[in-house]
């Protein structure tokens, strides 16, 4: 495949690759039965001062609970993790998880494949959701975690791990610092995630607000839908049905549709998709 110019990308931002083009194909996109799926999806890593991970311990032990995972092997994923070193990310995420008493072996201790065929269960950490999507083709991952969450195996994502738990990685918040195979990834959930949701402009900021970003992706995906997740909502799936989990019921999460308002879907909510 004849790879596009990375320097314009750069300078022109993810709207105007959007607009140059690329739109979803749905022969493309990833897509494994969903009836069995385990996954729990955080927008992010932190919530306020809360420190790493600490805001989502309680969901998680459920999560490990549930799903028999204790003392089991756990398949991290540490690619997003740009600006340290994978030895360093590994450490912080077991360090964080200590108390669930997982066994948590990074990817690149060895065969990617090997390691995530042989796991428990699967985490996939954030950072920069282009180097994730990189390294994930790079070590034909994509495919391969699909079809094993689709058997059953659980998957954690935080932050691009749950960005990439979408159909494509094209509602990332992210600079494109490199380029990916492809942005469709692991449509474990069958719709857009845009993590890390925040409203509105800050003040003096003259760029466009995340509205306004996620309203131009459906310009162009007309028929696609985008959930957000604000700081500390979670998305918990149980097969084909999804629960909003979150610190703060006056952060629900939200769902966005062309042409249509936005719609606040209430913090303890199920539906399904």
């Amino acid at each position: 495949m004849k790879r596009r110019n990375l320097l314009k990308v750069g300078a022109l931002g993810l709207a105007a690759m959007l607009f140059s083009g690329v739109a979803l194909n749905a022969n493309d996109v990833v897509n494994f039965p969903k009836d069995k799926q385990k996954a729990l999806l955080l927008s992010s890593s932190g919530y306020k001062d809360t420190g790493y991970l600490n805001h989502a311990l309680p969901w998680l032990k459920e999560f490990v609970e549930k799903n028999n995972l204790k003392g089991k092997k756990v398949a991290f994923i540490p690619y997003a993790g740009v600006r340290k070193t994978y030895e360093q990310y590994e450490a912080q995420v077991a360090k964080a998880l200590e108390s669930l008493e997982l066994q948590i072996i990074s990817v690149h201790r060895g065969n990617a494949v090997d390691i995530v065929k042989s796991a428990d269960a699967i985490f996939v950490g954030g950072g920069n959701t282009f180097e994730l999507v990189n390294q994930l083709y790079n070590n034909n991952l994509v495919e391969l975690i699909a079809k094993r969450v689709s058997e059953g195996v659980p998957y954690v994502g935080w932050s691009a791990g749950s960005n990439v738990a979408g159909a494509t990685m094209m509602t990332t918040n992210d600079m494109p610092i490199v380029e990916p195979k492809s942005f469709n990834t692991f449509n474990i959930f069958p719709h857009q995630i845009n993590p890390h949701f925040i409203s509105g402009k800050p003040v003096g900021h003259n760029g466009e607000s995340r509205e306004e970003r996620l309203e131009e992706f459906l310009i162009v995906n007309p028929k696609v839908v985008v959930y957000a997740l604000p700081e500390g909502v979670a998305l918990s799936l149980d097969g084909k049905k999804a629960k909003v989990l979150g610190m703060d019921k006056n952060a629900p999460l939200l769902k966005l549709e062309n042409k249509k308002e936005i719609q606040k879907i209430a913090i303890g909510s199920e539906f399904n998709y």
